[in-house]
């Protein structure tokens, strides 16, 4: 016995079966109930059984898949996790300047932009990471300018350009999102620069709460991969370790994934 769709799908109304010869000119309105059925039947007979779509493959971002790891943050090295009175001190902070920024977003997406100042489109992860970080640190190379370049100014096309509050206030929350995630993915390959701190900060302050799926992930992200290059840093006066403790703290105990936050060290 043939087994067909009407087995799964059984008719629940009387049409007769339809005639794929008859002519059938979808332009023209049914006139009668049992007219509008056939046409429907003429229509659902015409689909083809497999449909592919054409997808264009240069619309689709290339990382997609948002990986969730369940580990947390790894400890501290000895005398390197900072005071409750400091981390509450930074959260305080952290807090004002968010409110500042809200305050005064208005104000600062008028102020016009510098000639050389062409912000990417949202979806452009490398011009992101080359206008944030710089041609030089992009390219793996020394992020310090050069001497013969101190006369004439800085190039920002090359030592990247900070997160000003008339380039911040300007990005939708998308934005703001998708730029974490390509500076937060950039770090998990590279080291923690000054650079890279200066932007997570600000992407930070930017984000709103509650925080979506995405945000949540990335932040969290972030906080595990500044605990992991603490964990490698051979002396405790290195640089690093005061921004890393930063990120830690501000996704830890601002953003409340307590999970994450450094214990409380009584020095």
């Amino acid at each position: 016995m043939d087994s067909g769709p009407e087995e799964l799908m059984p008719r629940l109304l009387p049409v007769g079966k339809c005639d794929l010869t008859e002519d059938f000119d979808p332009a023209v309105p049914p006139r009668t109930p049992q007219e509008y059925l056939r046409r429907v039947q003429i229509e659902a007979a015409r689909c083809p059984d497999v449909v592919i779509a054409q997808i264009d493959p240069k619309k689709l971002r290339k990382k997609q898949t948002v990986s969730i790891a369940l580990s947390g943050c790894q400890p501290a090295p000895e005398g390197y996790s900072p005071s409750l009175l400091w981390q509450q001190q930074q959260v305080a902070q952290f807090s004002a300047v968010r409110q500042s920024l809200n305050k005064h977003r208005s104000h600062w997406k008028t102020q016009p932009l510098d000639s050389n100042v062409m912000m990417p489109n949202t979806e452009d992860e490398e011009s992101w990471k080359k206008f944030c970080l710089g041609e030089k640190l992009y390219s793996d190379l020394a992020a310090a300018l050069n001497t013969e370049n101190l006369n004439t100014g800085i190039d920002y096309i090359k030592v990247g350009f900070p997160p000003l509050l008339s380039i911040v206030s300007r990005m939708s929350q998308a934005t703001v999102t998708s730029v974490l995630e390509y500076l937060v993915n950039w770090f998990e390959e590279r080291d923690f620069t000054p650079e890279l701190g200066r932007w997570l900060y600000a992407l930070l302050a930017s984000l709103e709460k509650p925080l979506l799926p995405e945000a949540h992930s990335l932040i969290r992200q972030l906080a595990r991969r500044c605990s992991q290059v603490r964990s490698g840093v051979k002396h405790r006066e290195d640089e690093r370790v005061s921004a890393l403790n930063l990120f830690i703290c501000l996704v830890g105990r601002y953003f409340e994934q307590r999970d994450l936050a450094d214990p409380s060290d009584p020095s």
